[in-house]
């Protein structure tokens, strides 16, 4: 007896091929047919004209630490999500000695922008290795982890505190080497690093003191083992970003790696570099190397407050100091008139964050600690004219008032052409990813761009078929990490299944939740046209129930070498 049927649903196998009508069988949480099934099932399922599809995967997550307390990846599950990629950016929460948990913790903190106190009352940090965090994560699992192990962290465990000071011995490469097997043997698909990531106290990364020769041994072993490797490289810079291009070319073929890099997105600040690096990666893909950058399909939206320092900040280092001060502290600076000038002087004249141009006069009011209806919504341009004021003074007045609770929203500031970011995402080029689930939690809500892309650019915008924006959430991605038995509806292959409503599939407004392991909120979105989530066969998600209690979810397999 079958365990699943679905039937009477559109069938997009996640291939590109035309969808059709037709049933899928599930038996042991594999598909075992599609077409017009027969047999009888212990659960049948009416899909009713929906979509069925695979289920979709994120190839660019920092859940590494939110997989300990919450092990379906929530809200990523409810938008289709099904494998999820951790440890990306050089950062993971394994291997590490316990010596080193307050630094790895605040440079994930810092980085990833997580509070910590959620951070700290979240993680028991009851393990060192890589295959021990796989072991404590694995019992609670609602989605799949095809996790990466940070090359930062493989440092650290072979080198000690050095790991941020120096290049690297050969025989601290060897042992490094040794270390990445190992991981890989664990459950690891690949290694992440990064060319521009900085901490907590603001130095680079370890990853980042690696000479080239340390990072070609490593990618010798991704070689050996059928591992990826993924990047972070100068994503702001066209020339910067084509020379990292062409070493992750070089990389991929000597090596017959895949590589994968993120960001790579579109900005007022660069109208033109999307295009140059897609030139220079058709370049080296026609010379044979694997180079695959990730695009988000959302525009970029910020949100910064004054108790702590964010991304916002960082080319502001007159407020990035300020908030970095004890709460007491912090309120008496921004009651000084002199220092308030300084505050206001300084956003007269900034350099703008990478790849992006900001205009604080058109920050909004987003949320308070204690809402005022006057102000809530309200451009911070308008109210600084209303007042006769510069907008920090708004800015400051605003969060005093609210004992610094308030958020501010900078909406759409990059990534937000839509006619050009629609040619950019049907490229066969590009893969779609950079998603950042789990990180900047309190800053912007990173979840449903599977919804966007299908909802916006397929329903409303016509930009690609079904079939190639299904597969390229699936398939695709399933293609370019290796992983075994992923991405297709094809007897066989796991029961990672998502069905919905290509008319209303999309992801829902940003909303601040209180969920996490300790007091505070986080910037989520649920879903929308979402009917059912399976993973490995076991219903996980549905639109009327919400999450099951079912953990059927595994650490992926990854093709062999």
């Amino acid at each position: 007896m079958l365990d699943l049927v679905i039937r009477n649903g559109l069938v997009c196998d996640g291939s590109g091929a035309p969808a059709f009508r037709g049933d899928v069988a599930v038996r042991g949480g594999r598909i075992v047919a599609i077409g017009e099934i027969q047999g009888e099932a212990r659960e049948t399922v009416d899909a009713d004209g929906r979509v069925i599809a695979p289920g979709f995967i994120d190839p660019h997550t920092h859940y590494d630490a939110q997989l300990v307390w919450d092990g379906q990846a929530q809200p990523s599950l409810e938008h289709g999500v099904t494998t999820v990629m951790p440890g990306n950016c050089s950062l993971s929460l394994a291997p590490l000695k316990a010596e080193h948990r307050e630094l790895l913790g605040a440079t994930f903190r810092k980085i990833e922008e997580m509070p910590k106190n959620a951070f700290d009352a979240g993680l028991t940090w009851s393990w060192e290795s890589f295959a021990d965090y796989l072991a404590a994560i694995k019992p609670q699992l609602g989605v799949n982890v095809a996790p990466l192990v940070g090359h930062s962290l493989l440092r650290l465990w072979v080198m000690g505190l050095d790991a941020r000071e120096r290049a690297a011995t050969d025989s601290e490469i060897t042992q490094m080497r040794a270390l990445l097997s190992d991981c890989l043997d664990a459950g690891a698909v690949g290694m992440s690093g990064s060319w521009v990531d900085i901490d907590h106290e603001n130095r680079p990364v370890p990853a980042r003191m690696a000479e080239p020769a340390e990072l070609d041994a490593l990618c010798a072993t991704l070689g050996k083992k059928g591992g990826i490797l993924q990047m972070v490289p100068e994503f702001w810079d066209a020339d910067m970003l084509c020379a990292r291009i062409d070493l992750l070319a070089d990389l991929s073929r000597r090596h017959g790696i895949s590589t994968t890099f993120s960001p790579l997105f579109d900005s007022n600040a660069s109208p033109e570099l999307v295009g140059i690096a897609l030139d220079r990666i058709r370049l080296q893909t026609a010379h044979g190397a694997r180079v695959v950058p990730q695009m988000q399909t959302r525009p970029i939206d910020l949100s910064f407050d004054l108790g702590a320092p964010m991304s916002t900040f960082a080319t502001l280092p007159g407020w990035w100091a300020m908030t970095l001060l004890p709460h007491d502290e912090k309120l008496a600076l921004l009651r000084d008139q002199e220092r308030r000038g300084a505050l206001a002087a300084e956003m007269d004249d900034f350099f703008m964050p990478i790849g992006l141009q900001i205009d604080f006069a058109d920050a909004y009011v987003k949320r308070m600690g204690t809402p005022d209806p006057a102000l809530m919504g309200r451009r911070v341009g308008d109210l600084a004219e209303e007042r006769g004021c510069h907008i920090a003074e708004v800015i400051i007045d605003i969060a005093l008032a609210d004992d610094l609770a308030t958020s501010f929203g900078l909406d759409a500031i990059g990534h937000n052409d839509d006619a050009k970011i629609a040619r950019m995402l049907a490229d066969p080029m590009i893969g779609i990813g950079a998603g950042d689930g789990g990180a900047h939690v309190t800053n912007f809500a990173t979840y449903g761009d599977t919804g966007y892309l299908l909802g916006h650019y397929v329903r409303s915008l016509g930009a690609m078929p079904l079939e190639t924006a299904v597969r390229k959430l699936t398939h695709d991605v399933a293609q370019v990490w290796g992983l075994r038995g992923r991405g297709l509806l094809r007897p066989g292959y796991a029961a990672d299944i998502v069905l919905f409503d290509p008319e209303a599939i999309d992801r829902g407004p940003e909303i601040a939740v209180e969920d996490l392991p300790a007091p505070g909120f986080r910037y989520i979105r649920r879903a929308s046209g979402i009917d059912r989530v399976f993973v490995n066969g076991v219903q996980a998600y549905s639109r009327e129930a919400g999450y099951a209690p079912a953990r059927a979810g595994q650490i992926t397999e990854r093709q062999s070498a």
